[in-house]
């Protein structure tokens, strides 16, 4: 799984006004819309509230990977916001999230999902690059910190 044949600038939102949990989430749907692959919008919501229930996906460093499991799509569909606030979001850390990253993927394909979420946890232990994506003022330049190193 690579994390680049998923996002399109168009996946990545900069500066989300929601304040909460859920407003985030929605918000987080809604660029996932542009990827085309959503059916419901509604669903989507749904499930990824639904695993927030059963185990916050706010970790650490002020991150954030809420995702959900739904036949709302066919494959796996990505995207990432970045807040100009914190958000509480019952961080492993007990610290507001800043950077959010969504993936909502169809409940009969494991694979993919747990994939992209190791690739992402792994790309994010890096205090430099943390920085550098809340200091991105375009999609474009997230994509460019986000490449993998040759």
């Amino acid at each position: 799984m690579d994390l680049m044949t998923v996002l399109r600038p168009e996946l990545i939102a900069l500066h989300l006004t929601g304040t909460t949990k859920d407003e985030i989430i929605a918000q987080l749907v809604d660029v996932a819309m542009a990827s085309g692959n959503i059916r419901s919008r509604q669903e989507a919501i749904a499930s990824v509230q639904e695993r927030e229930t059963r185990m916050s996906t706010g970790m650490k460093h002020g991150i954030a990977i809420p995702h959900g499991k739904t036949a709302a799509v066919n494959e796996l569909v990505a995207c990432i916001g970045i807040s100009d606030n914190e958000i509480d979001f019952d961080a492993l850390d007990h610290q507001g999230c800043r950077i959010f990253i969504m993936t909502l993927s169809p409940p009969e394909k494991t694979g993919p999902h747990l994939q992209f979420l190791a690739e992402v946890s792994m790309l994010f232990r890096s205090e430099e690059k943390r920085q550098a994506i809340l200091n991105a003022t375009t999609p474009e330049a997230i994509i460019e910190i986000l490449k993998p190193q040759e």
